[in-house]
């Protein structure tokens, strides 16, 4: 398991990273799954930092150029909207883990934040579907995120913010 810290001050709980270690360790002492773990701050230029992290750690399964776009499209997505939905443009953390079980060819991905949350998710997963109202923004987020990924996950409640879980086979 790698952590990875973006900002100083922001140092990840040894004591979580512990017990991802023994929950993803089998009885031979051997990890099931390879993780990463990042908090970044909530700025639109971390989107990028993201998309690239997850781009560089899926590597280990040999993915196709079209897989590493699918997640890469996918990441800038869930990241894009913690930022401005999540906290709307101002202050917050969010933290993005990604594991990878190479036996299965299979990457998981949770992007979470703890900024506004969602009323109703499944409104918010419709497509065209936005609370922008300059109109810059065209709702499609969850949907390409649905349509690039295996698995999508979304769970959120007002004031307590918002988790994107998102799976992908990698190599069919």
């Amino acid at each position: 398991m790698t952590d990875i810290e973006l900002k100083d001050g922001s140092e990840m709980e040894k004591q979580g990273a512990a017990e991802l270690r023994k929950e993803n360790q089998r009885e031979d002492g051997k990890m099931d799954r390879e993780r990463i773990r990042l908090e970044m701050d909530s700025l639109s230029k971390n989107e990028e930092f993201a998309r690239v992290v997850a781009a560089v750690f899926m590597s280990r399964l040999n993915p196709t150029l079209e897989e590493v776009d699918d997640v890469k499209t996918a990441v800038s997505e869930a990241v894009t909207n913690a930022v401005i939905h999540g906290y709307g443009g101002g202050e917050g953390k969010i933290s993005m883990e990604i594991s990878a079980d190479a036996e299965k060819k299979m990457l998981y991905i949770s992007i979470r934040d703890k900024g506004r949350g969602i009323p109703d998710v499944k409104k918010a997963m419709e497509p065209m579907f936005t609370t922008d109202p300059s109109g810059e923004r065209s709702g499609m987020g969850f949907s390409f995120m649905e349509a690039f990924m295996d698995h999508l996950e979304v769970e959120s409640a007002p004031g307590e913010g918002t988790r994107v879980y998102m799976e992908k086979r990698i190599g069919r």
